[in-house]
């Protein structure tokens, strides 16, 4: 088990000017997302150029004073400049879940502007970090045809392999685990609700296998509950998940403020002065 490297330093102290104090740590993929998983998406997305609206839907009955209003449901929306990718944020009354996490970020990508389907989706739950969905976005972005796929399923794995992570012995082409078997990334059978616009996931029957997608998450101790959960539809290109995936496996440390209650133990950690 990693331990702090620096015990004497309490994650719970006070900085001098009274906040919450810095701390470079590692893993990255242990690391949560600092509460900051929509700040720090957003302003990516406002430096990329992306469009941004919110949509609340409520309840304002007659003769309602304005701020009585009871907002039901307040999702943002991105939208790249080309209106081929966009990103949704939305923390809803009823939210989609993964792992029993309510996912917070929805990422969609289509082949034509005129279209009005995605033809995959991703979809993220708090606590992943996000300098991982930063930089799967960052790929999407950069990415002249979004809904192609480029590469094969092999640079997700080498992606992560490149980190130190190990390929899972029993399905070596398909999964991986981080050293200490708390994070894990597989292509698999997708949730339902996924949205993809392969039709071969309309027709499958039960017996059948379907489209495979990857799929990614922590959990920090057997059978605890998941920390964080990634989800990829199976037409999302593999290029794209490798981005979030050499992302998340990163040796590099991150900055953070507020640490997962779940993982604070597992990680190493120094004082950002």
């Amino acid at each position: 088990m990693e331990a702090p490297l620096y015990p004497d330093f309490p994650l719970d102290s006070s900085s001098p000017r009274g906040g919450p104090p810095a701390f470079w740590v590692g893993p990255r993929h242990l690391a949560g997302d600092d509460g900051r998983l929509y700040d720090v998406v957003a302003d990516t997305l406002a430096g990329l150029g992306w469009a941004a609206l919110t949509i609340v839907r409520g309840r304002h009955e007659p003769e309602e004073a304005p701020e009585d209003r009871q907002v039901l449901r307040s999702t943002v929306l991105h939208i790249s400049p080309d209106a081929l990718r966009w990103a949704q944020w939305g923390l809803a009354d009823e939210p989609f879940h993964l792992g029993e996490l309510p996912v917070a970020w929805q990422i969609s990508a289509r082949a034509e502007a005129s279209s009005p389907l995605a033809q995959w989706s991703a979809y993220f739950t708090p606590h992943v970090p996000g300098e991982a969905v930063v930089d799967f976005l960052v790929a999407l972005d950069a990415s002249d045809q979004p809904a192609v796929p480029f590469a094969g399923a092999d640079l997700v794995l080498d992606a992560v392999t490149a980190h130190g992570w190990l390929r899972d012995i029993d399905q070596p082409q398909t999964a991986a685990t981080d050293p200490t078997f708390t994070s894990h990334i597989s292509l698999g059978d997708v949730p339902p609700l996924i949205q993809d616009a392969d039709p071969r996931t309309l027709v499958a029957e039960d017996d059948e296998t379907g489209p495979t997608g990857w799929q990614a998450w922590a959990e920090p101790a057997l059978s605890a509950p998941c920390l964080w959960a990634a989800s990829f539809a199976a037409s999302v290109p593999h290029d794209l998940v490798a981005a979030f995936a050499a992302s998340l496996s990163s040796t590099a440390p991150v900055l953070r403020r507020v640490l997962p209650e779940a993982t604070q133990e597992r990680l190493l950690r120094a004082p950002a002065i």
